[in-house]
């Protein structure tokens, strides 16, 4: 983290501020889960978009292989859904003009503001299978504010990740310009709210696998 190590990388053409690991557990979740939804917080440059939307489109090509069907992507529903309180003009110029493009819809507003947590409610109720990623602000009352609003619409067998819960295990005024510090920041908030949502699990058999992950106690797996 002193070396900014999670900003040199890049998703079909738009930076991606993930580790390579975190990368490749996604994409595991989303082939595992067969989402038709993936709701996000936190939207930055757009690359987890680009990556959700892309992990989208190869299922829709695979569904199309394994059933005989012509790939049409017109057709398809799946989509993401990317919710961030400031999105950048110039951002969002470039998702706009990403050939990923026609996969993604975003929504501008606090993402715990009731008028947007009642937008994306109405998008997720249009869908069978929904998978929630959580990674915009990182103080504890934000994220279990997040939790309360968007596990619900996570369907069982799918995942609701959060992101950054690392920073409970980094020395402490480590981020010394940001609100989130040790014992206020994402770790904090699962374990206040995991152990009164027993319909959700760690997953931790995926955070040993990845050794290196920015989401330790953050893969929450919905049972039922």
């Amino acid at each position: 983290m002193q070396r900014q190590y999670v900003y040199n990388f890049s998703w079909l053409g738009r930076p991606i501020i993930q580790y390579p690991q975190d990368i490749v557990a996604i994409q595991e979740l989303v082939w595992s889960v067969r989402p038709d939804l993936i709701i996000e917080t936190g939207i930055a440059h757009g690359g987890s978009l680009v990556l959700s939307a892309s992990l989208l489109a190869m299922l829709d090509m695979c569904d199309a292989i394994e059933t005989g069907a012509v790939f049409d992507p017109s057709l398809s529903k799946r989509k993401v859904l990317g919710v961030d309180i400031d999105i950048r003009e110039h951002n969002r110029a470039a998702i706009e003009a990403h050939p990923m493009a026609s996969r993604i819809q975003m929504i501008q507003g606090s993402s715990v503001a009731p008028d947007v947590v009642a937008q994306v409610q109405a998008v997720a109720r249009e869908y069978e299978r929904v998978m929630v990623c959580l990674d915009s602000m990182h103080t504890h009352d934000h994220v279990l504010a997040e939790l309360e609003a968007y596990a619900p619409l996570v369907t069982p067998g799918s995942y609701c990740v959060v992101f950054d819960t690392f920073v409970e295990d980094m020395p402490p005024h480590f981020f010394a310009n940001r609100p989130w510090d040790v014992g206020n920041n994402p770790k904090t908030a699962v374990q206040a709210w995991l152990p009164g949502h027993p319909e959700f699990e760690l997953a931790v058999d995926l955070q040993n696998k990845l050794q290196v992950t920015v989401a330790p106690q953050g893969f929450l797996r919905r049972r039922v």
